[in-house]
């Protein structure tokens, strides 16, 4: 075993890596091309070693059939198969097509040289015959990482699509193959080496970077980062609590015709809109400790969904949101079994209503199609399983519907006196979880509101828990709860163990967090830590959240692959600006109430916290980008009018603070940023060099072009450097300018 020396250590910690994180970065990949050209080294048989891979002749592909390419610079882990690799195509009309890779092989003897065996056959249907008439321009990618491009014949080779300017040759035996580091398919980056990844990671595991967190992942690494975080104390600002009130406003409430005098005008605002819970998740957002279990929560809330356009007050989303959050590092079971019993969503979807008599199936349904197993069934790795006809294989029927529906009546408000310590008078409980028969008479047991008769579970392989027999002594009241509460339990069970809950679940979390479309080789590595956390336990969240974070795919400097990422959601695109320059009040003397965003940005960008317009999100996780074969959600609210909205955004707190107006009680105190230490510095150096170059670092993990560098400090320069004031519009116009780029405005 290898000791570190004290002195290495010290250059770990230094550098912003434990012993134990390990260089995050992985090769860079590498298309063999001919050794005169930049067309793709192919053919349609693997090569075997009984000749050299130079004597492959150059050739034309027909489409549907299968063609092997050859790759190097990989260095796949044990297991990582075919589905970690990825083959795009780019036709002379522009098009971009995706190629199923079917293999990937090492070929023995050959010096790290990989086989990658393809189908030309778009993965969504996109390529047309007319298409198919000359060269396209091919890349792989594989965690994250795209290779260099290179030409393939389709039908005939030639016409008129052009190399990439800096192309050349990458036959097999150049000094590219064995010299990493000098890739030169590697962006130029600026800054320490790590530090990108350091800043990637905040981005996927916070609200925003920071100075400081930076700091301390540099010194305790990502991994002691994440212990200290699922430790960490929550809500670091104390969650909203307001009593209370009847569904109808009373008249001690100002939203009546004739307020109480003396009575502060708040009780409505306070009561009956969601504007404290956004309130506080913003304060939540902008200065809490406990950034990724806020960031986790806010995830699980897209998924789990309720809403302030149904919900009626803001305490009822109070309540709700603390299932979340105290179950984002729990267990997914004890998530769903109390989201199940959960007032507030009894409420939105029904579920409080239900009774044997008269069933509501909306609860039943979402449960399975939106909280844990989907429509389809999922191979291990999150891909469609497919009948013999090529069609998806439905995880549950309408008859499996109405059988879940059955389990689920006679739940409702827990309005006893002896058994919910939080009954209010006047008011429906939100506070305590639902009760069954709650609110039945109990002198009669023909009141009983819960289906005593057999039900029909999920069938699959494994399943101990498909069935659920008729009760058979269900003549008090105390028996059908005993008979209620196991039923409860084996129908939780019965999803929860189901083989889909891991890719479907695992899927969604990394899309949220990290990328939109991964590979199906990430979203196994997850679901298999799902199913078992290696300690034999299943659904185990602060394993999921580890795993997600730590993979592969999601830790480098940078990725190069155009189609990594996630276009930044506009809730993650306004934190991440205003925490990476010091969000604090409109004055400049405390810390911002964050309110403001919610009614007066969000809403015109398509996501106001705690008001998701459905049960599905504001974006559906199977949202593909039009015109390809990418998965993107957050393009499902990117339109022209929330694209102008994201600029104005920027333009609005980048150039100006936002205070109030009129000193309205029911208006926050505003927000506005801090630039002086950027102030500094473009005043230190007139250039705007050491400015725009921090910002790089901050904003685009140092991966800004030249020629992107080149144009913002032109239009930087343009303003005087006379003045403070001269210095401050030029720090605010390089933010403005980076804020609002598609560079910026992906997270990758």
């Amino acid at each position: 075993m290898r000791v570190l020396t004290a002195s290495a250590m010290v250059a770990l910690f230094a550098i912003g890596l434990t012993a134990q994180d390990g260089d995050p970065n992985s090769p860079t990949p590498i298309l063999l091309s001919h050794t005169d050209s930049t067309r793709a080294l192919a053919e349609k048989r693997m090569w075997l070693g009984r000749r050299e891979l130079s004597a492959i002749s150059a050739q034309a592909f027909d489409l549907d059939t299968r063609i092997v390419l050859y790759a190097a610079n990989l260095s796949p882990m044990e297991g990582e198969e075919a589905n970690a690799y990825r083959v795009y195509a780019v036709d002379k009309a522009g098009h971009q097509f995706r190629f199923p890779v079917l293999e990937v092989r090492e070929i023995a003897n050959s010096k790290r040289v990989f086989a990658v065996t393809i189908q030309l056959t778009d993965e969504a249907r996109f390529w047309k015959p007319p298409t198919a008439d000359g060269d396209v321009i091919l890349y792989l990618t594989w965690r994250g990482l795209a290779s260099n491009r290179v030409r393939l014949g389709i039908g005939e080779m030639g016409g008129p699509i052009k190399d990439d300017p800096s192309a050349r040759p990458t036959p097999f035996g150049t000094k590219i193959l064995s010299d990493v580091k000098g890739d030169p398919f590697s962006p130029n980056l600026v800054g320490y080496r790590w530090s990108g990844d350091r800043i990637r990671f905040l981005e996927q595991a916070t609200f925003g970077p920071t100075a400081a967190l930076d700091a301390r992942i540099r010194r305790v690494g990502l991994r002691g980062w994440l212990s200290e975080q699922f430790s960490e104390t929550y809500p670091s600002n104390p969650y909203p609590i307001f009593p209370l009130k009847p569904s109808n406003a009373p008249s001690d409430c100002d939203n009546n015709a004739t307020p109480v005098p003396d009575v502060p005008a708040t009780c409505y605002r306070d009561t009956y809109t969601m504007y404290q819970p956004q309130n506080w998740f913003f304060q939540e957002a902008f200065y809490g400790d406990a950034q990724l279990r806020h960031r986790v929560s806010w995830a699980l809330a897209q998924v789990w969904v309720t809403s302030g356009v149904d919900v009626q007050q803001g305490r009822h989303m109070v309540e709700y949101h603390k299932i979340l959050s105290n179950n984002a590092f729990g267990n997914y079971r004890d998530l769903m079994k109390q989201m199940t019993l959960n007032p507030t969503m009894g409420g939105y979807l029904d579920m409080a209503g239900s009774t044997r008599n008269s069933p509501n199936e909306n609860y039943a349904r979402e449960i399975m199609q939106l909280f844990s197993i989907g429509l389809f069934m999922l191979n291990p790795d999150g891909t469609l399983q497919r009948d013999t006809n090529g069609e998806p294989i439905p995880t549950y029927s309408q008859d499996g519907v109405n059988n879940l529906t059955k389990v689920l009546t006679g739940w409702s408000f827990c309005n006893i006196q002896a058994s919910c310590p939080n009954v209010a008078l006047g008011a429906v409980n939100y506070i305590d979880p639902m009760l069954i028969n709650a609110a039945a008479n109990q002198s009669n047991i023909a009141n009983n509101r819960h289906d005593l008769t057999a039900k029909t579970l999920l069938n699959y392989p494994g399943s101990t828990t498909s069935s659920i027999d008729a009760c058979a002594n269900c003549t008090t009241f105390a028996n059908v709860a005993t008979y209620a509460h196991s039923s409860l339990d084996r129908a939780i069970d019965n999803l929860f163990n189901h083989p889909n809950v891991g890719p479907f679940v695992g899927k969604i979390l990394i899309q949220h967090m990290v990328t939109s479309d991964p590979t199906p080789a990430y979203v196994r590595r997850v679901a298999s830590v799902f199913n078992d956390n290696g300690l034999g336990v299943r659904g185990d969240m602060q394993a999921v959240v580890r795993a997600i974070l730590l993979d592969p795919e999601a830790r480098g400097d940078v990725k190069t692959d155009p189609n990594f990422g996630k276009l930044r959601e506009p809730v993650l695109y306004a934190t991440n600006i205003l925490r990476n320059f010091g969000v604090r009040s409109a004055a400049g003397t405390g810390l911002s109430d964050g309110y403001i965003y919610a009614s007066g940005e969000f809403s015109g960008m398509a996501q106001v916290p705690f008001r998701s317009p459905t049960v599905f999100n504001f974006f559906p996780p199977d949202y593909g980008v039009p015109g390809t074969s990418l998965l993107g959600p957050e393009f499902a609210i990117m339109t022209t009018g929330t694209a102008i909205q994201r600029t104005n955004f920027v333009n609005r707190y980048a150039f100006t603070a936002i205070p109030v107006a009129g000193g309205n009680i029911n208006a926050p105190s505003g927000t506005s940023l801090n630039l002086a230490d950027l102030q500094a510095l473009a005043t230190a150096d007139t250039t705007s060099n050491q400015l725009v170059d921090e910002l790089n670092r901050r904003m685009l993990h140092s991966t800004m072009s030249p020629a992107m560098k080149s144009t913002i400090v032109t239009a930087v320069n343009a303003y005087p450097s006379v003045t403070q004031a001269d210095f401050l519009s030029r720090t605010r116009q390089a933010i403005y300018l980076i804020a609002t780029s598609s560079q910026y405005q992906v997270q990758r």
